[in-house]
């Protein structure tokens, strides 16, 4: 992808750590740091969710490292901070439906793994630590668009930990001086989000469909509505967090582009872009959903200079033109 818009910064003298650099945002933002010759680029996952086909670009690359381990085991995140000067904390186990099923491995992971990434992180002196939040931390709070400092009652285990993830932030910057950045997604899509599995994100099942000639499944009745954001403006705000100069505490970001897109219209979208005539399957709607969701992203803009450069059809063209020439593409039905 073209970073141009927004790459000013000279990274070459600067070693990185990704965590969950296997994974979708992840590896795009690995991706950034070895087009723009990043000093050291060094990626812990433990492949729960991550995969090596992400990393296979960089794999050969001298100033590439990838370290095999566990969030949740406090050693491995002392030992993989060693000289690194910049952080970007993408590890943890995604997605309502998961959580609700199994809370007790998303609470280790998202709560307890996240803890010991922010204290290793604090005690090896990294000079900012950037980690993935969420938009799910507004919960039922019904005003649009989301501002940062309003939220509601969570509806998920998952947005209980991303909830945490921020208190345990906010509570180290005002007791440690360890101050970071919380960047809250709303919905991240692009090159390299799996669409195989039983919690797959709603595009790649989409476009996944259309690729198929099969109508898709929508839960409710395709007036749910999401800040769908391109991947490329994610890893935008994640380096423009690492190098923001201003930084006097803890801060959270809403990260999206500040539109919202029924399912209905994304599925109109994509049937546009391939070309397909398929109508949708309507089922109940699924527990610990959100209706609506819409960012207000001016804070993002002020603190960081954040400024989403894809706009929700062009992502969606340049993720369809992806999955259609990829390893990734699905197979096509019989």
């Amino acid at each position: 992808m073209n970073y141009q818009q927004f790459h000013s910064t000279d990274i070459s003298g600067y070693n990185f750590l990704v965590t969950g650099g296997a994974g979708f945002i992840g590896s795009n933002i690995v991706e950034y740091l070895v087009q723009y010759n990043a000093g050291h680029i060094r990626v812990l996952d433990n492949f729960s969710t991550g995969s090596l086909e992400n990393l296979a670009g960089f794999s050969h690359l001298p100033n590439f490292e990838l370290m095999k381990g566990d969030i949740r085991d406090p050693e491995t995140c002392r030992k993989v901070m060693e000289g690194v000067d910049y952080l970007s904390h993408q590890a943890a186990l995604g997605s309502v439906p998961r959580s609700i099923n199994d809370p007790v491995t998303t609470n280790e992971v998202n709560i307890g793994g996240f803890l010991n990434i922010l204290m290793a992180a604090r005690d090896a002196g990294v000079r900012r630590m950037v980690y993935a939040a969420s938009s799910s931390t507004y919960g039922d709070h019904p005003a649009l668009p989301k501002v940062e400092q309003v939220i509601g009652k969570p509806l998920s285990p998952y947005a209980v930990t991303k909830y945490v993830n921020e208190l345990y932030a906010d509570v180290c910057s005002a007791l440690y001086g360890f101050h970071t950045i919380g960047l809250r997604y709303f919905n991240v899509f692009g090159p390299r989000q799996n669409p195989a599995g039983p919690y797959a994100a709603v595009i790649p099942l989409f476009i996944e469909a259309a690729l198929k000639n099969v109508s898709p499944v929508i839960n409710g009745d395709g007036t749910t509505s999401r800040d769908f954001t391109f991947v490329e403006n994610a890893v935008q705000a994640n380096i423009r967090a690492l190098f923001a100069t201003e930084l006097a505490q803890h801060e959270v970001l809403n990260i999206a582009v500040g539109e919202a897109t029924t399912l209905n219209e994304l599925w109109e979208h994509i049937c546009a872009i391939l070309d397909a005539e398929l109508l949708p399957v309507y089922k109940n709607e699924r527990k610990g959903d959100v209706k609506h969701s819409l960012a207000d992203i001016s804070k993002a803009r002020q603190m960081i200079g954040y400024q989403p450069a894809i706009k929700v059809r062009k992502g969606l063209e340049i993720a369809t033109s992806w999955y259609k020439n990829s390893c990734h593409q699905p197979v096509s039905s019989k």
